[in-house]
């Protein structure tokens, strides 16, 4: 069997991002005359991409969501994100288990609703760029997960075949279903429910782990 293609998401996945997406939400908040939120706060918004969270962004302040200054916010946010790697760290053994997946012959993929602009600059600063064959970003399609496209589109990149993807949050739990993949869910990440409240086929807390558990894949088979 040939190795099943692992697309993986981003934020809250390969990369601890929340600090540096904090500190470009209270920057472009400051901009605009408004007081800045708390870490846990912002950190509730990641996931859906940049509209859904500068919307959020605004209804917490107390804005009024209808004036237009979404529209106006969202690129001086994309602005200041696409610069913003000071603060984000891949979360521990990243690298080390993406080297080894690629080695064993795995096609690597990111599918992400971060816009690719910033999702190249964090790829980039962490030298994580050359270990993936395609990288979708929330800017790439008209649609952006828990639509499946997104996906979908990532492993027709990859050429197709069997798959599986790691995410971290509800959102790619609920892309996986919609996409029909196997989904493989990071505990140490972004989520805001219980495990066991999320569909997933594997669950793992340390990357160090993952290449075991994806070549025991077909699971059911075993």
């Amino acid at each position: 069997m040939q190795p099943a293609a692992l697309i993986f998401d981003l934020d809250g996945t390969l990369l601890d991002s929340a600090p540096d997406i904090h500190a470009v939400s209270n920057a472009v908040l400051e901009q605009y005359g408004y007081a800045p939120l708390s870490f846990e706060q912002v950190r509730s918004f990641i996931g859906h991409g940049v509209p859904h969270l500068v919307d959020c962004l605004i209804k917490a302040s107390g804005a009024d969501p209808k004036d237009g200054l979404a529209e106006r916010m969202i690129p001086d946010f994309n602005r200041i994100y696409e610069e913003a790697v000071t603060l984000t760290v891949p979360f521990p053994g990243v690298h080390a288990a993406l080297e080894t997946l690629r080695a064993a012959g795995h096609p690597l993929a990111i599918c992400t609703n971060k816009p690719m602009g910033p999702t190249r600059s964090t790829l980039g600063h962490f030298g994580l760029t050359p270990l993936f064959d395609t990288v979708i970003g929330g800017d790439s399609l008209p649609t952006r997960k828990p639509d499946p496209a997104p996906l979908r589109q990532a492993l027709a990149d990859l050429g197709g075949g069997p798959a599986l993807y790691i995410g971290d949050s509800e959102v790619d739990a609920e892309t996986a279903q919609r996409a029909a993949l196997p989904f493989v869910l990071f505990t140490e990440g972004y989520r805001k429910t219980p495990v066991e409240t999320l569909p997933h086929a594997r669950a793992f807390s340390d990357f160090a782990v993952l290449p075991g558990i994806v070549a025991g894949w077909p699971w059911d088979a075993r």
